[in-house]
C-alpha cells in the first residue's frame, strides 16, 4: 500500500541532502488525493514558509484518467528568487535529479481567498488579483525523470518545484490581449520554445481559479500576498547546471538565470 508519510520523509531526505532518487521511494500514489496526503506531510517536514503555488498542465488522456487538467506544488521562500533588473540571477536545481526551467506568468493575490469557498471561475478569481508578474519556475525534483512517472508523482514531491525567479511587474495586465503577452525562451543562447499567455489553457485566470479551488478542498486557503506561478508558455525545457537561460517577455523585459547545483539544508 501506498505510505504517504514514508514517502514524503525520503523525498525531504533527498532534498535536504541535494541527493538523488532513480526510483520512486516505494509504492506510487494512486491517484492524486494519495499524492497531495504525501506533499501536505513533506510540507510539514520541510519546515519553511509556503510564499506561492505552481500550477503545472496535465495533458490528455493522462488529464482524463487523473480527472483534472491541473495539479499544485507549494514554493517555498527558499526557493524565492527576485530578477535583479538585466543581471543573471543563480538559481538552484537537483543536478542529479530532474531539472527544467519554465517561462511563466504570475499573479499575487490582494486579499485572503473565503475559506469557506471552494468553486472558483476565471472571473471571480479576476477579483481576488493585485498584480501580475513575468517569472521563470524552477522545475526539479531529486527523483531523475520524475515527469515520466505521471502527474500523481509528480504532485506528491512538491509538484516538481525547487523555486521561482520573480520578475517586473506587469502594468495595465488587466487590458492586456492573451495573445500579446508573449515570451521566447532560450538556452545557452539557444531558441527552445515561444509562446504567450494564450498558450496556457483559459488563461493564467484559469489557472489561479484551479489553485484557489485545489487549495481550498485541501484546507489551505490562499492569503493575501501568496503567488500563483500559471503554467509553462513556452514548454517545460530540461535544463543542466551551469547552462543559462534567457525568457524574453515581448515588451516588458528578460529574466535571465544560471542553474548551479543544489547545496544541502540543514
Amino acid at each position: 500500500m501506498f505510505d504517504a508519510h514514508g514517502a514524503a520523509a525520503a523525498f525531504v531526505r533527498a532534498r535536504r541532502s541535494a541527493g538523488s532518487l532513480t526510483e520512486y521511494p516505494g509504492v506510487q500514489p494512486a491517484d492524486l488525493e494519495s499524492a497531495y496526503r504525501c506533499q501536505d506531510a513533506a510540507i510539514e517536514l520541510w519546515g519553511d514558509e509556503i510564499v506561492g503555488w505552481k500550477v503545472g498542465w496535465i495533458p490528455a488522456p493522462l488529464s482524463d484518467t487523473y480527472g483534472t487538467q491541473r495539479l499544485v506544488g507549494p514554493i517555498f521562500r527558499r526557493g524565492l528568487r527576485h530578477a535583479r533588473d538585466s543581471q543573471s540571477t543563480d538559481v538552484p536545481v537537483f543536478a542529479r535529479g530532474f531539472a527544467a526551467v519554465e517561462a511563466e506568468f504570475v499573479l499575487e493575490l490582494a486579499k485572503d481567498a473565503p475559506p469557506e469557498v471552494f468553486d472558483w471561475s476565471a472571473e471571480s478569481a479576476r477579483r481576488f488579483v493585485k498584480a501580475m508578474y513575468v517569472g521563470i519556475e524552477i522545475a526539479s525534483s531529486p527523483l531523475q525523470n520524475i515527469n515520466d512517472f505521471g502527474p500523481a508523482v509528480v504532485a506528491s514531491d512538491f509538484g516538481n518545484n525547487a523555486g521561482l525567479l520573480l520578475g517586473p511587474e506587469i502594468p495595465g495586465w488587466e487590458t492586456r490581449d492573451l495573445e500579446a503577452l508573449g515570451c521566447e525562451t532560450r538556452i545557452d543562447g539557444a531558441v527552445v520554445g515561444r509562446g504567450s499567455a494564450a498558450s496556457v489553457s483559459g488563461g493564467p485566470l484559469a489557472a489561479l481559479a484551479f489553485a484557489l479551488r485545489c487549495n481550498a478542498r485541501r484546507g489551505r486557503p490562499l492569503r493575501a500576498g501568496t503567488l500563483v506561478s500559471t503554467g509553462a508558455v513556452t514548454g517545460v525545457h530540461s535544463i543542466a547546471a551551469g547552462q543559462a537561460t534567457e525568457a524574453v517577455f515581448t515588451g516588458l523585459g528578460v529574466l535571465r538565470c544560471v542553474a548551479i547545483p543544489m547545496t544541502p539544508v540543514a
